[in-house]
């Protein structure tokens, strides 16, 4: 028997509640435990999107932006409302390390290169956001490069011809710029050290080496015939593989524009060349100038264009500061969010706190393993609850939110039933 029995907080992370059935991988499940702690009178229903949790009005939220709220204990206002609030005040143009950049490149021999993914999905970024950036240029006599990023993943599966079009209308009518490269965020924005794929994102963009396409539109297309969505395109080089002016090069600057952290730094550290393990780039671009939308990473070599976003007390520092022991637990998909972001965007760990990292299994997609490692995640955190350390136990269980990204109802149900299952071993445990 624990010699405590602590406080558990488990996320089941994209885990909704929703009176309709049809498409809804919760309510088709088999899920006995969620539905006897649902009924037992004993709980609330909390908004998870909006204004609610700091974002603009009807947008919906995220798994970062959850993590955060959850762990601040209050309202903490997203990077994509600050962001949106200083394109409509005038403030974004005159941005100090905008404004840096913008005058060095027009007074220098190298090009800028705007890097992210394109869409209104508002999870990563936004096309406003882009376009900011562009009349900002243009107000600088800079023509920037667009390496571009499909989404599919926050925005509807084939929604990137319909974006494409509209920043195509924006280039052709008042609005400067070249498209160089199109890949899906698959591979630009993998987050689970699978440097391969981010390699082929980085190829199109500093070797232009990969599928090719006379323009943006019809790499999109070339990727739908073959069965590729919007999330799965292949990196392709858009117009001719040896127009060395629209290469990342030595020298020049480039500002990767997603506003979200965990699925830039891969790519951010390929750029730069840090440490990846061990992966080894044969012939990496040196001597770049990356600026960053937010703080992607404080170890970064970067320039950022919107500082952190201090989130002061969040609940880890004042369980430690109380002399209180917590434990966090996820495995490699939440990692990043029962720890920086729970924390406040804090990376290191307050005292008295320890953290788990289970590894996430190495499928191509999480339809093919619904399970992920929630059960070995659950048999550990049941094994350190036993031990009776820990005043207040975190875990996230990323099944519902990983698996239903999929697009695939059936493997989402069997991701659901395993969080199910799992969850409540993690009950017991504190409950013993």
């Amino acid at each position: 028997m624990a010699a405590k029995r602590p406080v558990a907080l488990i996320i089941m992370d994209g885990w909704g509640i929703r009176e309709m059935t049809h498409g809804n991988a919760v309510a088709q499940a088999n899920t006995p435990n969620f539905d006897r702690w649902l009924h037992s009178g004993e709980r609330s229903i909390l908004d998870a999107s909006g204004e609610a949790v700091g974002l603009p009005a009807n947008q919906m939220g995220n798994s970062e932006v959850g993590h955060l709220n959850l762990g601040a204990g209050r309202i903490v206002y997203q990077d994509i409302s600050r962001i949106n609030r200083a394109i409509a005040d005038g403030s974004f143009a005159q941005n100090e390390v905008l404004v840096r950049c913008l005058e060095q490149v027009k007074n220098s021999p190298h090009r800028l290169h705007l890097v992210g993914l394109l869409g209104t999905g508002g999870v990563h970024s936004h096309s406003r956001h882009l376009y900011a950036l562009l009349a900002a240029a243009k107000a600088h006599n800079v023509s920037p490069i667009l390496q571009l990023l499909t989404d599919g993943r926050d925005t509807p599966p084939n929604s990137a011809q319909g974006f494409l079009q509209d920043l195509q209308a924006r280039l052709q009518n008042d609005l400067p710029g070249r498209i160089a490269s199109v890949s899906g965020r698959y591979y630009a924005m993998d987050r689970d050290k699978r440097w391969l794929r981010v390699q082929k994102a980085y190829d199109v963009m500093v070797h232009r080496q990969g599928r090719t396409a006379p323009s943006a539109m019809e790499a999109i297309q070339q990727a739908y015939a073959a069965g590729e969505t919007d999330e799965f395109i292949t990196p392709t080089v858009v117009g001719d593989p040896n127009a060395n002016d629209l290469k990342i090069q030595p020298g020049d600057y480039v500002l990767c524009f997603n506003f979200r952290a965990d699925r830039m730094r891969q790519l951010v550290r390929m750029l730069a060349n840090l440490d990846m393990g061990d992966f080894h780039l044969d012939n990496p671009v040196t001597d770049l100038h990356i600026l960053t939308m937010t703080e992607y990473e404080s170890a970064l070599p970067v320039e950022v264009i919107f500082g952190q976003n201090i989130v002061k007390n969040p609940l880890a520092q004042v369980l430690s500061d109380a002399g209180l022991r917590q434990f966090h637990a996820a495995e490699t998909e939440k990692y990043a969010h029962v720890t920086y972001f729970f924390n406040g965007g804090e990376e290191k760990q307050f005292d008295g706190e320890e953290r788990l990292l289970v590894p996430s299994p190495k499928v191509a997609t999480y339809d093919l393993q619904p399970e992920m490692s929630a059960r070995e995640l659950a048999d550990k955190l049941v094994a350190r609850i036993e031990q009776g350390d820990d005043d207040f136990i975190l875990v996230n269980f990323a099944n519902p939110d990983m698996v239903g990204h999929t697009g695939s109802l059936e493997a989402a149900i069997k991701a659901v039933e395993a969080t199910d299952e799992c969850a409540a071993k993690v009950v017991a445990a504190v409950n013993k």
